[in-house]
């Protein structure tokens, strides 16, 4: 008998239009892997539900036949049902205290959870994942604030004519779009009060790869970092391009106190010891006009921006106008990054002189974009990028032994060291949640 498989619909909020699976690798599923799918209906959905229908699925509320189930955000709690298999982004191997009722009941249920995030490659890398996706809508978003920012200043510029991610048709739209914005900056040159016009990215993975993506098409030149104050002591700038800076670890942090003996940076030390390590990053700031923020964090890790920092920044005009969030930590790397924004209320201005926050463009202190959904932004594309790479692991998923025991259940590895609980208790990787139920 052909193993069945939920889908179920996303509505954690009126943003979240993504689907796990995309009606076309439904069809594949159906076709080479012999599997059955049931999706809940969905009206906000962007493959609507006759998308699924036309390829075979069935279309249910109930998933109470579904062996396993596919979503993408948390999933309620009464939603779950007794020794089932749900696969989703749970957000809580932090320990994150709003999921914790969530994953109790999981485990009162005897279920299985396999969390996206976790799935890894032999070297530790993600392969299932949205980062790209957050990039390109959230430096997309980011460069929409700035234009609406400098039109409060009374400044003109061509940022002015970009929309959010959400306000275009396709991504194809929205980079053509800043192609076009790219073009008048080449053309017809910067405000002066603009120049030069400095870019900074943090990190350089999968959401920095997709944040670039969309600046590159812009006009630009890249600098190193510690090149910096050499460039602004040259003051031989160009109104006809931007500049960006790529920040890695070495250029953010340094042992504290220094050692004269050390040998240079060592990247594995600092994730080692992050303590050992102090943030740098400030000594950059003054000269950045934008701040896109896209590198992991946790609380091991030293801020890169603080608020007594931008305190003291915001005594005087400092260039700064907008910092994109794209990681989005609230009181994390970007200590005024103090709650989260929806794309219909995607920006707040940060006083750091009260240290209060005003919704919108207009106030002392830098606009935050701080979307915590960004890909949702680009739910299309977003979905047929994650089918596609979660595709491959569907029908081993779908046909494994859970009735096993751990140790020889037969998942891939790569999906096996996601396993956060199996049967109802924790895989041996994730006893320590066990000290957040308490």
């Amino acid at each position: 008998m052909n193993k069945i498989i939920g889908i179920r619909k996303e509505d954690k909020n009126r943003w979240e239009r993504r689907t796990p699976i995309v009606p076309e690798h439904i069809q594949e599923l159906r076709k080479k892997g012999k599997l059955n799918f049931i999706v809940q209906p969905s009206k906000i959905r962007i493959h609507p539900d006759q998308e699924f229908s036309s390829v075979g699925a069935n279309l249910a509320e109930d998933l109470q036949e579904c062996d396993c189930v596919f979503g993408i955000k948390e999933m309620p709690i009464d939603f779950f049902q007794p020794k089932k298999t749900y696969i989703f982004f749970s957000h809580v191997i932090k320990g994150q205290s709003h999921n914790m009722p969530m994953l109790k009941k999981l485990l009162e249920l005897g279920c299985n959870l396999i969390d996206y995030e976790k799935v890894t490659d032999d070297r530790g890398k993600r392969l299932i994942f949205f980062g790209h996706h957050a990039g390109l809508a959230g430096m997309i978003d980011t460069l929409w604030a700035f234009g609406r920012r400098l039109e409060n200043e009374g400044i003109v510029s061509p940022f002015h004519e970009i929309r959010q991610t959400f306000q275009y048709e396709n991504l194809a739209q929205a980079k053509q779009s800043i192609a076009e914005a790219g073009k008048k900056i080449a053309e017809e040159g910067l405000h002066p009060s603009l120049v030069p016009l400095v870019c900074g990215i943090t990190g350089y993975g999968n959401v920095s790869g997709g944040a670039q993506e969309i600046f590159d098409l812009l006009p630009f030149e890249e600098i190193k970092p510690k090149a910096l104050g050499e460039f602004f002591a040259k003051k031989n700038f160009s109104k006809n391009k931007l500049y960006k800076l790529v920040f890695r670890e070495e250029d953010i942090v340094s042992l504290n106190p220094p050692q004269a003996d050390s040998g240079g940076f060592k990247l594995e030390d600092y994730f080692t010891h992050p303590e050992k390590y102090k943030s740098v990053f400030e000594r950059y700031v003054p000269y950045l006009t934008l701040l896109v923020n896209c590198i992991y964090w946790d609380k091991r890790y030293p801020r890169l921006l603080t608020k007594n920092f931008l305190k003291l920044l915001y005594k005087s005009e400092p260039r700064l106008r907008v910092i994109g969030d794209i990681s989005c930590d609230i009181d994390g790397s970007i200590e005024a990054t103090v709650k989260a924004t929806s794309p219909d209320n995607p920006v707040f201005v940060y006083d750091p002189i009260t240290n209060r926050t005003i919704d919108g463009l207009v106030g002392r202190g830098p606009v935050i974009m701080a979307v915590d959904n960004l890909p949702c932004e680009i739910a299309k594309e977003s979905s047929i990028y994650f089918s596609n790479v979660l595709k491959p692991f569907v029908p081993a998923i779908a046909n494994v032994d859970f009735s096993v025991t751990f140790d020889k259940c037969q998942l891939p590895p790569e999906i096996k060291k996601a396993v956060i609980t199996y049967q109802g208790d924790f895989t041996p990787d994730y006893k320590y949640i066990t000290n957040y139920l308490r």
